[in-house]
């Protein structure tokens, strides 16, 4: 991976409407290809299980996976480039339920024009719940 460095999120999340406010992610590590970010699911992002509890809805699973991809590769960028997501593919391994989910992205490579993406999503007691990977497009 080529040693390049973006600004990162920062302290303050971005003004609204973003999605970061939205849901309330917090960011707590991005840069050199890398990208940690934390969300407290509430019963309103989920669905009923059928026995009284809740699973989180699979896209909203699938958004924190994307966004902590998105961060890392932000993060090899150069100030000049942006990136757009070009494939998307999640694997669900156990189900999400309301509390702390932790997704954990990385660059696994980047050239110059395609950047190869992967995150995984744990629970609070450091369960796998869902793999992602995905092709970004630099631009």
């Amino acid at each position: 991976m080529t040693a390049r460095t973006r600004r990162g999120w920062g302290e303050e999340p971005p003004p609204e409407p973003h999605i970061w406010r939205t849901l309330g992610y917090r960011g707590l590590e991005q840069g050199d290809g890398k990208s940690v970010i934390e969300w407290t699911a509430s019963p309103d992002y989920c669905f009923h299980d059928g026995r009284g509890g809740f699973i989180v809805h699979g896209g909203m699973v699938t958004t924190l996976l994307d966004t902590a991809m998105g961060g890392a590769c932000w993060s090899v960028l150069a100030h000049e480039e942006s990136f757009l997501t070009a494939d998307l593919h999640v694997e669900f391994v156990r189900s999400a339920r309301p509390g702390l989910l932790r997704a954990e992205g990385r660059v696994v490579q980047r050239n110059r024009r395609i950047a190869f993406c992967a995150a995984d999503l744990y629970d609070r007691e450091g369960a796998l719940l869902a793999s992602a990977r995905c092709t970004q497009i630099i631009r």
